[in-house]
């Protein structure tokens, strides 16, 4: 197994507890990984396994992934700080904002955040009676084919939403929780709405100028990864003969604000650091972001775009993942920003999730190790 430190690490820094982490992420099925940790201790940069199927090379230790659900994290800070700025308020109902979709006007901007709303998904649902309502295609639960033959098409928000907004809601608004990535498309269209700029054009402005995230890119439409990065494939079925491909570029449009993003491991620090640490929100609406929401996932509640997690010691610990067909992404921070763990991942993908058992994997076993140093409340 290959392991490398970036050159900022010195003797004193080596962490055979992260580096066994990452080799068995890779043993578990995962093609590659790298992994930075900030704590008491200072930086560890870490990578294992291979940037490319077949290939010797290992993932760079900075490069750029699809962050996949982070997004989130991002949309619900600048909402947040629209906010702050007197441009609209949490309690709100979102169609004071978006009259055009004839919105359930018990629905609140809060509601969108948190995932309260009830609106259906249009990735499509899964019921707990295991039914299934399918949205768009994707590349999941399906053969995998009519998503490949148009992993290059351009779905507008508006769209997505009209789609959503024609099925029937989940529950009635504030009712329950259920994750659904409209509720951050209406999220992206209130703040263009509101601001009179594009949703990148305000991420900008915001978040990604005043941290100096060069590495991070709202995308749009465009299919282009920035070099360096690891590949990403996708198995899938195709007149009986299973074929493996390369879609590191794809159009990420069809999961637009739900988890379109582009970053990397230094730039999700940077971001999930400053966020806790309290340099982009004012102290009420960072304590409202990180107040959890029953969600009825074991440990795991939901603040306002960020998991709130209770670790095995009886810690808090603030994050957000993300997949986004062969990349992934991990993001987690203690409440003040002052320790994190990004890492990302490549992998082989597919449309029976055959590797959500070694994503699984990867995220408990980087957070056993994290949450080692994070101190019981």
């Amino acid at each position: 197994m290959s392991i490398t430190l970036s050159d900022q690490d010195t003797a004193g820094q080596d962490r055979p507890e992260l580096r066994k982490a990452i080799e068995e992420i890779v043993d578990a099925g995962v093609l590659g990984v790298s992994l930075r940790v900030h704590d008491e201790r200072g930086e560890w940069v870490g990578n294992a396994g291979a940037a490319e199927l077949g290939g010797a090379a290992k993932p760079p230790a900075n490069g750029h992934v699809r962050i996949g659900s982070n997004t989130k994290t991002f949309t619900a800070t600048l909402a947040l700080q629209l906010l702050a700025e007197g441009k609209i308020g949490l309690d709100d109902p979102a169609a004071d904002y978006l009259s055009e979709f004839g919105l359930d006007k018990r629905i609140t901007v809060r509601m969108l955040l948190q995932h309260t709303s009830g609106v259906f998904n249009f990735t499509g649902e899964v019921y707990e009676d295991g039914t299934v309502a399918p949205g768009i295609p994707i590349p999941y639960g399906t053969t995998g084919k009519e998503w490949m033959d148009n992993r290059f098409k351009t779905y507008r928000p508006q769209e997505l939403v009209e789609l959503a907004l024609a099925r029937p809601a989940r529950f009635e608004p504030g009712r329950g929780w259920s994750y659904s990535n409209t509720n951050y498309v209406l999220a992206r269209l209130l703040i263009e709405k509101v601001t009179g700029r594009s949703y990148a054009e305000e991420m900008q402005r915001l978040i990604l100028g005043p941290l100096g995230l060069s590495g991070t890119i709202v995308p749009d439409a465009s299919p282009e990864l920035p070099e360096p990065h690891a590949h990403a494939y996708y198995r899938y079925e195709d007149a009986g003969e299973q074929k493996t491909i390369d879609i590191t570029r794809q159009n990420p449009s069809w999961i637009s604000t739900g988890g379109d993003m582009i970053s990397t491991t230094q730039d999700l620090h940077t971001f999930i650091s400053a966020l806790m640490g309290g340099k982009l929100l004012p102290a009420p609406l960072l304590t409202e972001m990180c107040t959890p929401h029953p969600t009825g996932i074991p440990n795991m509640d939901y603040g306002l775009g960020v998991f709130v997690v209770t670790t095995d010691g009886g810690g808090t610990v603030i994050s957000h993942n993300g997949a986004a067909v062969g990349h992934a992404a991990l993001m987690y921070s203690t409440p003040d920003g002052s320790k994190t763990l990004t890492a990302a991942l490549n992998c082989v993908d597919d449309a029976d999730l055959s590797i959500a058992a070694a994503f699984q994997n990867a995220q408990q076993r980087l957070v056993k190790v994290f949450c080692g140093g994070v101190r019981s409340r």
